[in-house]
């Protein structure tokens, strides 16, 4: 019987892997990309074994609706138990990424808000011009409002606590701390799955008080993309961003030493990276720059040595190495098992443009459909064999290696010729709970 724990690392960049996790033993592959630069549309891929473009899970499409069984419905059809925990409201039941799982736990960021607990997103966007008053305003709500009164205050101190790196109010980390408490008191048995997103790493870059070696409230977003960029520099958002790699590492030692206690392979990778400035991009919300697209990945089986190899993946290639592993292999999928001594491979990246509530958000800020449409394109890039990487962006095709510009246009082009694209649930047909868009805007996601 086989057991196999997959772990993301949500926003983790490749070189801020490299620093700070040179101690994960297995096999490390030094050429791993995305099939995407944010969230949704790489865990869809993980999901699915299939592009964005198949899976229909993208920027216009949040929930996973693809067709057919996803991993962890094929894994519970093997007989599999499937466990799943997530500290990314996007990762959730509210966009269908629960399927299969007969368990699935949230962080406190990430759970779902009780009715009787005050609407925060609202609230906040409802008072961002009364200062400091808004705070008096938060308190009477709490009092007057048909809510809990001390579970809303309760919720609003965490929230603001934890933006401000204040611990002891909003509880240690965004989830790896609940993580580690769950693998340690779960009973695992043979044939299991278990799945996690850790958000650490992720904005807002908020270590605990003992790893900050930068005094800042440091939230990049979009809107510094679309502005002059944030009011910190890129050098001390970097340094807060390591900050809580860091302790992600430190956390992670003791998760990993736990899981390798239960799980015959241990899948390490991370979804996506992060900018810090190049081009005037910033966090996650726009762009397939190989900085978001170049992502590390990592297998353990049982070897407690450390192998580097340099054939090209892709998170495309996750969802059949797991099934392998589990002997129910999708043959119908994308991808290979990546410890059967895979071939190199061309990949496709792609990005469908902003995510929908983006859209609407710069429409009603008063933004032009012209300006809109110029950010809301599609952008393509393609990975080589040898790991050589092109890329869109506003600025035109581009590339950092010493690659034919129009040869690579026209490896897009052949790639996105096989793709058959799926039909797909619009966001805009889909209710977002409001708790889950206060999480998704406090994460830079959405704008109130």
């Amino acid at each position: 019987m086989t057991s196999v724990a997959l772990v993301v690392f949500d926003s983790l960049r490749k070189d801020a892997f490299d620093a700070y996790f040179d101690w994960l033993p297995g096999t490390t592959f030094e050429s791993a990309w995305s099939t995407s630069g944010w969230t949704v549309p790489a865990h869809g891929t993980l999901f699915t074994g299939l592009y964005p473009t198949e899976s229909g899970v993208y920027a216009k499409a949040e929930a996973l609706s693809s067709e057919g069984p996803v991993l962890a419905e094929r894994l519970s059809e093997a007989g599999y138990t499937t466990r799943g925990f997530s500290a990314n409201a996007n990762i959730s039941d509210s966009f269908d990424f629960t399927r299969g799982f007969d368990e699935f736990h949230h962080s406190w960021r990430g759970k779902r808000r009780d009715d009787d607990v005050l609407d925060w997103g609202a609230f906040i966007s409802r008072t961002r011009d009364q200062g400091p008053m808004r705070f008096v305003s938060a308190v009477k709500e709490c009092f007057t409002a048909d809510v809990d009164t001390w579970k809303s205050l309760k919720l609003g101190a965490q929230m603001k606590g934890r933006d401000l790196g204040m611990s002891s109010i909003a509880g240690r980390d965004d989830g790896a701390a609940k993580v580690l408490d769950i693998v340690r008191d779960t009973d695992f048995g043979g044939e299991e799955f278990f799945f996690m997103n850790l958000m650490e790493a992720h904005g807002p870059y908020n270590a605990p008080e003992e790893y900050r070696t930068v005094d800042i409230d440091a939230q990049a977003s979009f809107e510094d993309t679309m502005s002059d960029g944030p009011d910190e520099s890129a050098a001390d958002l970097r340094q807060a961003y390591d900050d809580c790699v860091r302790y992600l590492s430190d956390m992670y030692r003791d998760i990993f030493d736990e899981l390798t206690e239960h799980f015959d392979y241990v899948v390490t990778v991370s979804d996506h990276g992060e900018m810090f400035g190049r081009d005037g991009i910033w966090a996650h919300n726009y762009g397939i720059y190989p900085e978001l697209t170049h992502v590390p990945l990592s297998i353990y089986h049982g070897d407690e040595t450390r192998e580097t190899v340099e054939t090209t993946v892709s998170l495309l290639d996750v969802y059949r190495t797991i099934l392998s592993l589990a002997g129910c292999d999708d043959t119908d999928r994308r991808g290979r098992n990546l410890l059967d001594d895979p071939g190199d491979e061309r990949y496709l990246v792609e990005r469908h443009g902003l995510r929908s509530s983006r859209v609407e958000a710069l429409r009603e800020n008063g933004y032009s459909m012209d300006f809109v449409e110029e950010w809301d394109q599609p952008e393509y890039g393609v990975v080589e064999p040898d790991g050589t990487y092109a890329w869109e962006s506003r600025e035109g095709f581009q590339s950092d290696d010493e690659m034919d510009l129009d040869e690579a246009r026209t490896h897009v082009d052949t790639l996105r010729s096989d793709l058959d694209e799926a039909e797909m649930t619009l966001s805009s047909d889909r209710e977002i709970p409001a708790d889950v868009r206060d999480r998704l805007n406090e994460l830079g996601y959405v704008s109130q």
